[in-house]
């Protein structure tokens, strides 16, 4: 049934009426952009040809929605020196091991002597610690809402078994607070969010409501299929055409009204609110999470204070520019000839979730 169910955001023929609706709907004075702000939808929407099937008055733009791409280069490089200490296994998932840093990636310090291991959870992380009482594993904490409350479970369990060598360098983002500093940027001057699915199922439709309010930018939360994307498209040029500004819910079989809130207390427990760096956007107020005073024995920036001074962005790479919507991975000269998903300049093109990498793998 479940499977029958999925196939109805499939089905061809029901794509091709919303798309009809959309092509029939009349066109606004100026083009509508429309931002998604989640790395799956971007990759959807270049997999199954959405740019190109809508109408032209509808423009699509990618935001930081990509937790490997958005995180600060500073942080990455930060992570590294961390993992070449004497006796420290770092623990990440996979996506970070290609990110390059300003002098190098995890998996060159990998080949240098540096014990770096990919993990698939952060139970992983604290089987490693558990297994290796002698060293000091640093779980490196990427992600967004979505991440955190594993996260924040894995830290609640480290401090009931008494694990002393489990540590965490937090960088973990949130979604609300970035939305918030893009309405804000003159430059930008989006119209309406495809706002992501995975997080709202934490956070719920609620935590949109200023974007909607205050900035008076019409949020609609999808889901991933192609027919998803395309209703949720139609959603929000109804609410321009009608001059509202609202958080709709499309994805309704995935998100409920008030989110997780089991998930959210999980993360109120274990971290708090800080200021974080986002690749492209700089220093966000509030956007971070930090560990809270009473897990300061995990955290690994107090822990291991290293000197990522020297930190800087690749030389050439747009991919801050490209986070924030105002260029597209074609627009970067390094796109496709001296960056690409095998040797990789920049994290836009070596995540799954990467923009750069979605149009490589499907609109060039």
């Amino acid at each position: 049934m479940r499977l029958a169910f999925l196939d109805d955001f499939r089905n061809q023929e029901h794509a091709a009426r919303l798309l009809a609706q959309l092509h029939e709907e009349r066109p606004p004075a100026v083009p509508l952009k429309i931002m998604e702000v989640c790395g799956t939808h971007t990759m959807a929407i270049s997999r199954h040809g959405i740019r190109q099937a809508i109408p032209a008055w509808v423009r699509l733009i990618s935001g930081p929605g990509c937790p490997v791409c958005v995180t600060a280069n500073s942080d990455i490089d930060t992570f590294i020196e961390m993992a070449r200490q004497p006796g420290v296994i770092a623990a990440t998932f996979g996506d970070m091991l290609k990110v390059p840093g300003t002098r190098m990636g995890l998996a060159e310090a990998r080949s240098r002597g540096a014990r770096v291991h990919v993990v698939y959870s952060t139970l992983d992380a604290l089987r490693l610690a558990r297994e290796n009482q002698g060293k000091q594993v640093i779980f490196f904490g990427v992600g967004f809402e979505t991440t955190a409350p594993t996260v924040a479970a894995a830290l609640l369990q480290a401090r009931e078994e008494n694990l002393t060598n489990f540590f965490v360098l937090s960088v973990h983002k949130l979604v609300p607070p970035a939305l918030e500093a893009l309405c804000a940027s003159p430059e930008l001057a989006v119209d309406a969010f495809l706002c992501p699915g995975h997080v709202s199922a934490i956070i719920g439709p609620a935590a949109y409501e200023p974007v909607a309010r205050d900035h008076k930018v019409p949020c609609v939360i999808s889901g991933f299929e192609p027919a998803d994307i395309l209703q949720s498209l139609a959603m929000l040029a109804q609410q321009v055409a009608e001059g509202r500004s609202e958080v709709e819910l499309q994805y309704t079989r995935g998100v409920r009204a008030g989110g997780n809130p089991a998930a959210r207390e999980l993360m109120a427990t274990v971290f708090e609110p800080a200021d974080a760096r986002w690749r492209g956007l700089g220093t966000i107020p509030g956007s971070g999470l930090r560990l809270r005073q009473e897990f300061s024995a995990f955290d690994a920036a107090a822990r291991f204070p290293v000197d990522a001074g020297y930190s800087r962005e690749p030389k050439g790479c747009i991919c801050g520019s490209i986070l924030t919507g105002k260029k597209t991975p074609p627009d970067c000269a390094l796109f496709g000839r001296g960056c690409t998903p095998d040797h990789p300049v920049g994290p836009c093109m070596v995540s799954s979730e990467g923009t750069c990498a979605a149009y490589f793998h499907y609109e060039v």
